[in-house]
């Protein structure tokens, strides 16, 4: 008994590294280094103490809360070392298996989860791993990292960004938060760049490029490579534009020598498409 429960306080003590920034930073999907709250952890199969690998593993329906944050896994595993002081310090947290990370305003899901407690950064892995706030929705087929201290996700594998009617897809995405200073201590997706096959759609338009610089409060989003505004039957295309997708308005920048291409169907030419359609 006292070895399991020696074991507990210091898989909770390390799972202070899992979910929450310090107290002078957003809570998001970091569960805190330096955060000085008390950690309850459970699991319906116990938890293990392997003295000789030096981890900590705790299985069956594991989870553990700080406040207003949880993970929940399958498995859940601390892995520690010595220090020059002679304490035992974590620097690596594993969740295993229907992975959930839960705060007051986010929801991250995956199949996997590794957590660098030194570098605070997670990376979460799976068939399909999401995060989901307030405003915003980010989906990756391959991986989702968080880098704690720079506020940073990448998304990569068909990564989607999905905010009210407004979808940004592309092989990776980069998203970049800002601390929000409210009572949720949230953090606020504040620009995304896009790299590699981008698809930027709202209710009227479609942009295509190859990159993309989107800034979400501003609705500001620059496009570069390859470019294809369509809004229904007209279509614009260049090496780079600017696109407004509060305002709807575009304006299209290529290189020198080069010509900006736009497609225009006529109105009369769409009703009579339409009125032929209808004397069949």
């Amino acid at each position: 008994m006292t070895r399991l429960r020696a074991a507990s306080t210091s898989l909770i003590a390390a799972l202070a590294g899992l979910m929450f920034a310090t107290a002078g930073h957003a809570q998001s999907l970091g569960f805190g280094r330096g955060n000085s709250e008390p950690i309850h952890i459970e699991a319906s199969e116990g938890i293990e103490w392997q003295r000789n690998n030096k981890v900590y593993i705790a299985r069956g329906e594991a989870r553990a809360s700080q406040g207003g944050v949880t993970v929940e896994a399958d498995e859940l595993v601390a892995y520690y070392r010595s220090t020059e002081s002679g304490s035992d310090e974590i620097y690596r947290i594993d969740a295993n298996g229907n992975v959930r990370i839960m705060s007051d305003t986010e929801v991250a899901t995956s199949d996997k989860a590794v957590y660098d407690v030194v570098k605070g950064i997670l990376i979460m892995t799976g068939q399909q791993v999401r995060l989901v706030t307030a405003q915003d929705t980010i989906i990756a087929r391959d991986s989702l990292e968080y880098y704690e201290d720079r506020q940073l996700a990448i998304a990569r594998g068909d990564a989607l960004a999905i905010r009210g009617d407004r979808r940004v897809r592309a092989n990776t995405l980069r998203a970049h938060f800002t601390a929000n200073q409210g009572p949720a201590r949230s953090s606020d997706l504040e620009r995304i760049e896009a790299i590699g096959n981008v698809h930027i759609s709202t209710k009227t338009d479609i942009v295509t490029a190859e990159r993309a610089d989107y800034r979400l409060n501003e609705g500001l989003a620059t496009v570069t490579g390859d470019v294809r505004i369509t809004r229904g039957e007209t279509q614009l295309n260049g090496d780079r534009a600017e696109v407004n997708l509060n305002t709807g308005q575009s304006r299209l920048i290529t290189k020198p020598g080069e010509r900006v291409r736009g497609i225009f169907l006529p109105t009369a030419q769409r009703e009579g498409d339409n009125s032929g359609k209808t004397q069949q």
